[in-house]
């Protein structure tokens, strides 16, 4: 259940501003389901104006693509959608947000994470100059949305500088990181040091996984990155 609403949020410490939320939080709630799986979604529409969703990556139906007025009629405010639809047979990975009034809705924070089922990894590979074990075991998978306008501004999952929380972890872990790009323009992903390995485009498993320094992501692009965590020099 997701209730589409503007909500007091603070961007920064201090920083207030009027967000769209789905259930009160930028980004909105991560949706996960697995492969196969009977999904439906029921929208509540708090908003002023009408709004729909749109599933940025997921194969839906047509009549449940989020279009508004082609594939479905406007959700007004104080009325309810349900989005029903069997998830696909491999996974997946994408946003949802509003199409309708996006231009708005979307920077002001109207977004979140969907995912169906895992992104496969290369096990047991070496990549120049990161060797992925066999029995990789990943120690935290991190959804990073990206945005840079409306009220929430430049901003990582929500927050902006100083607010933006760090990752921590031990040495040797591995971390999965997906970067989603909900803003109006790219923007140059680099960890500082920490190793990362693309694995996934857009949710599609790569045949040929590449180590970069630095990963453009482009508005509405998805890149999953294995993490290394290595010790920081002093």
């Amino acid at each position: 259940k997701l209730t589409a609403a503007i909500t007091d949020w603070e961007v920064s410490p201090g920083k207030v501003v009027k967000a769209w939320t789905y259930n009160k939080t930028v980004p909105g709630p991560w949706l996960r389901v697995e492969p196969g799986d009977k999904v439906e979604v029921v929208l509540t529409n708090n908003l002023p104006i009408s709004t729909d969703i749109h599933w940025h990556g997921v194969s839906v139906p047509n009549d449940m693509d989020g279009l508004a007025p082609l594939t479905q009629d406007f959700i007004r405010p104080y009325e309810d959608f349900s989005y029903k639809f069997t998830a696909p047979q491999y996974p997946e990975l994408a946003m949802y947000h509003a199409h309708m009034h996006g231009q708005i809705a979307i920077v002001n924070g109207l977004f979140g994470v969907v995912q169906v089922g895992d992104v496969p990894l290369p096990r047991g590979r070496n990549f120049q100059t990161m060797n992925v074990p066999a029995d990789l075991k990943i120690s935290q998978e991190i959804p990073m949305v990206l945005n840079d306008a409306g009220v929430i501004g430049l901003s990582l999952n929500g927050k902006a500088f100083p607010e933006t929380a760090p990752i921590v972890a031990n040495k040797g872990d591995w971390i999965l990181m997906h970067f989603y790009n909900e803003g109006l323009v790219g923007h140059p992903m680099h960890l500082h040091r920490q190793k990362q390995l693309v694995v996934a485009k857009d949710g599609f498993a790569l045949d040929s996984p590449y180590q970069a320094d630095t990963i453009w992501v482009s508005p509405g692009e998805r890149y999953s990155v294995l993490i290394e965590a290595s010790e920081v020099g002093k």
